[in-house]
């Protein structure tokens, strides 16, 4: 009697107990609570009865077969590959195309390639001389045999041989020039030396600068010029005592003991062996010229009865315009 009258009384007070809300009230404009909007909520159904291995289970038409899907080989990328990489192929063909083969080097070929340049070592410092640029011009220093005992050497400087100083070129040329001079004096004096400088049947537009003597000068090695016993000068003429007279204070004066004026190829002759020394043709013409020159000045002399001192013959200009 007692459990059936409890039963319906929780029955009872379940039903007297308000539902729960099923919307949330909104504060309006003003903050008054004047109209309510209801929010439904979704329904979500839970089932406790499937096992865990019916969540990883496929649906029968989710069912794939591997064997009927395309691969990168037969599907379109490949064909977009094959696309991406043709471009490049061309480039390689248009390379091959433009780039020239690279010639043979023949032993002759770098004999003549190997004369083009010359390496020299000039105190201490490398120098390379571009030997196409002064061929030329390389007689202008040569080897005119030994004097004395055999062991000094005589060095031939012809400034006939030098380029004319209005080309384009000219400085470049110079430099070369320079560099040669210096590297075959280095090579061709082991003692004692001389240095003949053949002055006549040079034009003043091939004669050296100042600038360029003086530079010689000083880049010569302290052997070389220790080693120097005479420069002697042949046919001079005013410009290049003019020179030598403007470069004094550059120089030594044991250097300026050392030089010596020489007026034609018989007095040289006296003065050194000539079977070796190359005299240019130029200035073998000057030398007649000159010698027959003085003859007729001295038979002149002589006829009007004037007695002329030995060596008191003007030597005319012998640089050639």
């Amino acid at each position: 009697m007692d459990l059936t009258h409890e039963r319906k009384m929780s029955f009872e007070g379940a039903e007297s107990r308000p539902a729960p809300p099923t919307s949330l009230p909104l504060q309006g404009q003003g903050g008054v609570a004047s109209q309510r909007k209801k929010l439904s909520a979704p329904r979500i159904s839970l089932s406790l009865d499937q096992s865990e291995d019916d969540l990883f289970d496929t649906p029968d038409d989710l069912d794939i077969n591997v064997d009927d899907l395309d691969t990168p080989d037969e599907a379109d990328y490949t064909d977009h590959e094959i696309d991406w990489e043709e471009p490049q192929a061309s480039q390689r063909d248009s390379v091959k195309e433009t780039a020239e083969p690279i010639p043979t080097y023949s032993a002759e070929e770098e004999r003549q390639d190997s004369k083009l340049w010359r390496t020299v070592i000039i105190g201490e410092q490398e120098h390379r001389i571009n030997m196409k640029s002064i061929e030329p011009y390389q007689k202008v220093i040569s080897h005119g045999g030994y004097y004395s005992n055999g062991a000094n050497a005589i060095i031939v400087f012809a400034a006939c041989f030098l380029p004319d100083s209005d080309r384009e070129d000219y400085h470049e040329i110079m430099e070369n020039l320079f560099l040669y001079v210096i590297s075959t004096l280095e090579l061709m004096v082991a003692e004692d030396y001389m240095i003949i400088y053949l002055n006549g049947a040079t034009p003043h537009r091939r004669m050296p600068g100042l600038n360029w003597l003086k530079r010689c000068y000083q880049m010569i090695d302290r052997r070389l010029r220790k080693n120097l016993k005479s420069f002697i000068i042949v046919h001079p003429s005013w410009f290049i005592r003019t020179i030598l007279a403007i470069t004094k204070p550059f120089i030594s004066s044991k250097f300026s003991s050392k030089i010596k004026y020489v007026n034609s190829l018989a007095e040289l002759e006296e003065l050194i062996p000539m079977e070796y020394v190359h005299i240019p043709e130029c200035i073998i013409r000057l030398d007649e010229e000159l010698r027959e020159a003085s003859e007729s000045s001295t038979i002149n002399s002589f006829l009007h009865g004037s007695e002329i001192p030995q060596g008191s013959i003007a030597q005319p200009n012998v640089s050639s315009s």
